[in-house]
């Protein structure tokens, strides 16, 4: 496997998760109190809780994206770069 279709395919996972990040987001905004009462079905936390807890999953998601997507773009480009000249 070249490291441009490693590249490639880093980006794209980068892309994906980024939409789902972004679909996360709004649907957290737009969604909240519905989101709230389907989920207080089954936990019994308060709203700050709930906020608390999908602002700490979204960081920690937006974390994994730079950390196993982007970085490893990054460097595969670095390199790559530094092997062509």
């Amino acid at each position: 496997m070249s490291f441009e279709s490693v590249r490639r395919a880093l980006l794209w996972c980068a892309l994906l998760n980024y939409g789902i990040l972004v679909v996360w987001f709004l649907f957290f905004m737009l969604a909240h109190d519905w989101m709230y009462l389907f989920h207080s079905r089954w936990f019994h936390i308060s709203v700050e809780q709930f906020d608390l807890l999908h602002y700490a999953g979204m960081s920690i998601y937006k974390i994994g994206i730079l950390l196993f997507n982007l970085v490893p773009f990054v460097a595969l480009h670095i390199v790559d770069k530094s092997r062509s000249s």
